[in-house]
């Protein structure tokens, strides 16, 4: 059994979601947030069998997609703030982060 957590963009979280379910693969979402950007993310928490592992990171990479996005840098807590000119930077967004764990035992009550 294994333990799959996908971060994933606001954005693409809903269509995850539906897709999911859709596919009969039920997942806790965790709101969560990004370091980088500060932006709102959901933290999927899926519990599956060894085999379905495929097939669930190909609905997460069919719904999560990365994208461009212009943001202004937050300005340096440390120095002195009137001569910093905040250029806005094109970052890439979206996509999901995944992390695939073993589970030693599952119980649902």
């Amino acid at each position: 059994m294994k333990l799959i957590m996908a971060v994933v963009q606001d954005k693409d979280s809903n269509r995850l979601s539906d897709a999911l379910v859709e596919n009969k693969f039920q997942a806790t979402k965790l709101a969560s947030t990004g370091g980088f950007l500060r932006a709102g993310n959901t933290t999927f928490m899926i519990g599956i069998e060894d085999k379905d592992v495929d097939a669930v990171l190909t609905i997460i990479k069919e719904n999560c997609e990365t994208r461009e996005q212009l943001v202004a840098p937050i300005s340096p807590m440390g120095g002195n703030a009137d001569s910093y000119v905040p250029y806005p930077v094109e970052v890439q967004i979206g996509g999901a982060t995944v992390f695939i764990l073993p589970v030693e035992q599952f119980e649902k009550f």
